[in-house]
C-alpha cells in the first residue's frame, strides 16, 4: 500500500461537478492499493499518518500530527501509483489491485481512519475525479507499507 501524504491548508474532490469530499486545514491522502495488500499494510498507514508530526508547533518545528492539530483528512483513492514505467512509457497496473480487492481494503483504511481523526473526507473509489489542493509548505511525505512487512 502507498500513499502520497500532502499537508494542505485545504482541499476538495469534484466528481461530475458536484464536490463530493471537502476539507480546510490538514492531510490529503491519495492511496495507491496492491494486488497483494491485506488488512496490516492499512493498519499501519492509519497509524503512521494519524501520528506524523508535519505540523508546526508555537516555535515554528514540524512537532505536531494531525490529531494534535484536530486537522481534518481527506482520503482519495488512487491505482495510478502503482503505475510502472521502468519498461517503456505506457504504465504497466499490474501490481495494482483489482477493484474488487482494493475497495474493501479502502472502504477498511477509511474506517480507520475514522476512528482516529474526527473529520475525514474522501473522493468516490473508481470514478474520475478532480483534485484541488492547496499544500502548505509545501509538505509531501512518501509512505509505503510493503517494504515493513
Amino acid at each position: 500500500m502507498r500513499a502520497v501524504v500532502q499537508r494542505v491548508s485545504h482541499a476538495k474532490v469534484t466528481v461530475e461537478a458536484q464536490v463530493v469530499g471537502e476539507i480546510g486545514s490538514g492531510l490529503v491522502v491519495l492511496l495507491g492499493i496492491a494486488r497483494d495488500d491485506i488488512q496490516r499494510d492499512a493498519e499501519y498507514l492509519v497509524d503512521k499518518i494519524a501520528a506524523l508530526r508535519i505540523f508546526d508547533d508555537g516555535e515554528g518545528k514540524m512537532n505536531l500530527s494531525l490529531t494534535d492539530t484536530e486537522g481534518a483528512l481527506l482520503v482519495v483513492s488512487q491505482f495510478t501509483l502503482y503505475g510502472d514505467v521502468r519498461r517503456g512509457l505506457r504504465p504497466s497496473w499490474i501490481d495494482a489491485a483489482q477493484p474488487e480487492v482494493a475497495e474493501p481494503l479502502y472502504e477498511f483504511f477509511v474506517a480507520g481512519c475514522k476512528s482516529k481523526v474526527a473529520q475525514v473526507a474522501t473522493g468516490s473509489f473508481r470514478r474520475t475525479m478532480r483534485v484541488e489542493l492547496s499544500n502548505d509548505g509545501p509538505v509531501t511525505i512518501l509512505l509505503d507499507s510493503r517494504k515493513l512487512f
